[in-house]
């Protein structure tokens, strides 16, 4: 995706918000930081320019709420969750922008149920990639990409990264990862095979004279 696709996912992402909920009485947004939140916020600008309201904005840091904590660091970095409204009662919209296993959504939920009681949570994403290993799905989409699990979608923000667009690449990694499988495999292979075959395969060298 370059500029120009975002700008029209993002505008279209926000018109669905709105219809969906019948306006923007008691809507709240919450970006999920780093990305999330400064696509939160062009939201909420547009919903601005669109309705001539501003709607409540916060954003959270998922960091402590991760399932995989342990295996990541055992010195985190914490941003800092952002919340100066009262979520009770409110529809939160909840912004990421990659929806790829679910586990990021849901450490984000669980964190913002421990500032209170939603009326409802929804999932507004700007790339949905597939491969979900928890039962989450988005209520607004900007693009699905059919990415295959050793792929990487990097969404670029101008705000962090200086560009906006969506890339899609190889991730060396996982092939390096396969062919140590392959490797292991092998070797396990031929441990199990009989010892008279292997050598039947062994080849031998000319013979010195020690002579």
């Amino acid at each position: 995706m370059e500029e120009s696709d975002i700008r029209r996912a993002l505008v279209r992402i926000v018109h669905e918000i709105i219809e969906h909920n019948k306006g923007i009485k008691n809507l709240a947004l919450i970006g999920i930081k780093r990305r999330g939140d400064y696509i939160a916020r062009r939201i909420a600008e547009k919903i601005r320019a669109s309705e001539g309201l501003d709607v409540p904005l916060g954003a959270v840091d998922i960091t402590l709420y991760r399932d995989d904590l342990q295996l990541v660091s055992e010195a985190p970095i914490i941003e800092g969750t952002d919340i100066n409204f009262d979520i009770n009662k409110k529809t939160i919209v909840l912004v990421d922008d990659v929806l790829y296993t679910g586990r990021t959504i849901r450490a984000a939920i669980e964190e913002i149920l421990d500032f209170g009681r939603p009326r409802a949570i929804q999932l507004a994403v700007l790339i949905d990639r597939g491969h979900r290993e928890l039962p989450i799905q988005a209520d607004f989409v900007g693009k699905k990409v059919p990415a295959a699990r050793n792929e990487i979608v990097d969404v670029h923000i101008k705000e962090l990264d200086g560009e906006d667009c969506v890339l899609l690449h190889y991730d060396k990694g996982s092939k390096q990862k396969d062919n140590k499988k392959k490797e292991r495999g092998s070797r396990i292979k031929l441990q199990r095979t009989p010892k008279q075959k292997v050598k039947q395969l062994t080849i031998e060298g000319p013979q010195k004279d020690e002579s």
